[in-house]
């Protein structure tokens, strides 16, 4: 979490602050003019006097109506503050985050944080605590000027203020529960409504929607009642609230009877405790964002808690220029342990075994996008996890899987990688990919928009887009993750044409025989161990272990197929 008290920010609150007391000397002039009108009750009045009575009390409620204004403009700009430092930090937290350590919680879990959580912090802020800097403010001055018709009368009034904040108060750990349970609920709802929005198509497919419709309908009900559950905690702090200004009118009236006040205090003190009345139901409410700002800043606090993706270098060294010379030493990650290769510049690497086996999680250890747990990743003598991050993904060019292309134009998740390539290189990679048909296919072209996760394209065109992505820029080390899976035989040619056309080194997850046997080296990865490795054609022969995951016999040359 980040500081509410920044010099920014402290600033607004002692406008804040000003303002409470700008509109506790509003209610003390309403209550001087009001006690001079109801003192000159029965006597003969001129025009001017009762013009000059009129004026003084429209000005006065002017000024007020003017600072209540301005106390919700400087208040919201507080709370917005505070909320865009948050969001950005979460930016940051997100953005550094183990994929693994994400996907524990579902999207619709995560998106609240960005949405529901951040709105109750910022309903704190802006309504909890600006509002505590002025009431509190106006109360205390709003009582002192009781006390200058009347000492009892601003202890009655207080003292009834006092016992509905302790009221309030007594409500908060209850609230609290029920706000939780409320949030708790809401989030596992908007988590089974993503899913099903995401596999709508799956739903259908396997006769589910019966099913579905049933477990969301039950997400529904527990909302429902943990709502309303909620709702019954927030009405007893309204409650108080309410019955805290009729305590406060009691009060004054029955010290006004017992010390036989005048009718001109009387009416100046109700006056006051009129003007108290809004402070006093919105200082109720106060509790309610406190108790929704500690749920969300622990569902924040768990979410900024987890694991990050990546380490920054605590002193960065450049990368310098070279041909994509590639040095695996005694690596460790996850379930990979003691991976030790090397990729000459210029060679191609098939990275193939098993589902499981590790392939993947190696490939984003390479690609620097996640730690390693031992061992080192050196890219032409430098290891990785001493340069800049910016340095390390502008050398390294991925296409996997699970980088899925971006919301927006085509052109915009071409040029992802490299905003800043020029159009010469764009089309030459546009014909190299084959998205040339493509793009004259699309109403709009380059500008067609592209739906989340590219899932108005077909699966051989998001894969040939995603290949085209991680290619711009002329990466010296190119890494392809199941590169050629959703490709028919011709456009499978993409992959050989990008391949041959790359002037650095490349590493190429597959499960297919004839991509292995074309590649110049084949790692052999299998329950994380480097089982295999060596030429293509040597551990496609008879007797190896990779020639029999490839389904070969001891009759059949895999390298000669």
């Amino acid at each position: 979490m980040i500081r509410v008290s920044t010099a920014h920010r402290v600033g607004l609150l002692a406008i804040l602050v000003a303002n409470g007391i700008g509109q506790a000397a509003a209610a003390i002039a309403a209550a001087v003019v009001v006690e001079s009108a109801f003192s000159q009750l029965g006597q003969p009045q001129t025009i001017g006097s009762v013009a000059q009575v009129a004026a003084s009390l429209l000005g006065v409620a002017t000024i007020a109506a003017a600072l209540r204004g301005r106390e919700r403009i400087d208040a919201e700009r507080l709370g917005q503050s505070y909320c865009h430092d948050l969001r950005m930090h979460l930016v940051d937290r997100l953005t550094a985050m183990s994929p693994r350590s994400l996907h524990l919680r579902s999207t619709g879990a995560t998106a609240l944080r960005f949405v529901g959580d951040l709105t109750a912090i910022r309903n704190w802020v802006s309504l909890g605590l600006a509002r505590l800097a002025v009431a509190g403010t106006m109360i205390t001055g709003t009582l002192a000027a009781l006390a200058l018709i009347d000492r009892r009368l601003s202890v009655a009034v207080g003292a009834a203020c006092v016992l509905g904040g302790v009221g309030a108060i007594a409500q908060g750990p209850a609230l609290r529960r029920a706000s939780h349970e409320a949030r708790r609920r809401r989030a596992r709802l908007a988590g089974r409504v993503t899913e099903a929005i995401n596999a709508v198509g799956a739903i259908h497919a396997n006769n589910a929607v019966d099913r579905e419709r049933r477990r969301i309908r039950r997400g529904s009900e527990r909302l429902r009642n943990a709502m309303i559950d909620r709702a019954k905690r927030l009405g007893r702090l309204q409650a108080i609230a309410e019955a805290t200004t009729s305590a406060a009118t009691a009060s004054l009236l029955v010290v006004a009877l017992a010390t036989g006040l005048g009718g001109p205090q009387v009416a100046a003190a109700m006056t006051v405790v009129g003007l108290l009345v809004p402070q006093l139901r919105g200082l109720a409410r106060v509790q309610e964002y406190r108790q929704h700002r500690n749920v969300a800043v622990d569902a924040i606090g768990r979410f900024v808690d987890r694991p990050t993706m990546l380490t920054p270098p605590t002193d960065p060294r450049p990368l310098p220029d070279g041909p994509g010379e590639l040095a695996l030493r005694n690596v460790s990650i996850g379930p990979v342990a003691d991976v030790s290769a090397t990729l000459h510049a210029g060679q191609t690497v098939a990275l193939v075994g098993p589902n499981g086996a590790g392939k993947t999680t190696l490939l984003a250890a390479i690609a620097r996008l996640v730690d390693v747990d031992g061992g080192s990743i050196e890219l032409d003598g430098v290891d990785l996890a001493h340069v800049t991050f910016s340095d390390a993904h502008t050398a390294v060019g991925i296409s996997a899987p699970d980088l899925p292309l971006m919301r927006g134009s085509l052109r915009r998740n071409l040029t992802y990688r490299r905003r800043d390539a020029s159009d010469t290189e764009i089309d030459h990679v546009i014909d190299l990919c084959d998205l040339r048909p493509l793009i004259a296919a699309l109403p709009a072209g380059v500008d067609h928009r592209i739906s989340e996760s590219g899932s108005n394209l077909s699966s051989g065109q998001r894969q040939r887009l995603m290949l085209a992505r991680a290619i711009l820029g002329r990466p010296r080390l190119l890494l392809l993750d199941e590169a050629d899976a959703n490709l028919d035989a011709t456009s499978a040619s993409v992959v050989d044409r990008v391949i041959e056309a790359h002037h650095g080194s490349c590493i190429i997850v597959t499960h297919r025989a004839e991509r292995a046997a074309a590649a110049d080296l084949i790692w052999h990865v299998d329950n994380g161990q480097l089982i295999e490795h060596g030429p293509s054609c040597d551990l496609l022969r008879p007797g190896t272990r990779t020639a029999a995951l490839f389904g070969f016999d001891e009759s059949t040359d895999g390298c000669a197929a």
